[in-house]
């Protein structure tokens, strides 16, 4: 366990520059609204900022409901028979 967390942080420490060059991005977006005389100038990064970050908690909380039923549905079945 303590060895894969240290792999872990280790990895997003070799892979900051990566993330990090990704508000290069975002930047240009802003601009570009700005440039168009957008008057809402992050409403639609704000939008695609909220959407990419339910997305893993929608996925993660349905796996875990999937497996909290598989585990009743055994509990249910061996307390039967």
């Amino acid at each position: 366990m303590k060895k894969s967390l240290i792999l872990m942080i280790g990895f997003l420490l070799i892979n900051f520059q990566n993330i990090y060059a990704q508000c290069a991005m975002c930047r240009a977006t802003v601009e570009n609204n700005i440039s168009d005389g957008a008057s809402q100038v992050g409403a639609g990064l704000n939008a695609g900022i909220l959407f990419l970050m339910s997305m893993p908690y929608i996925l993660i909380a349905s796996i875990a409901f999937v497996v909290y039923k598989k585990v009743q549905q055994n509990k249910l079945n061996t307390s039967i028979g």
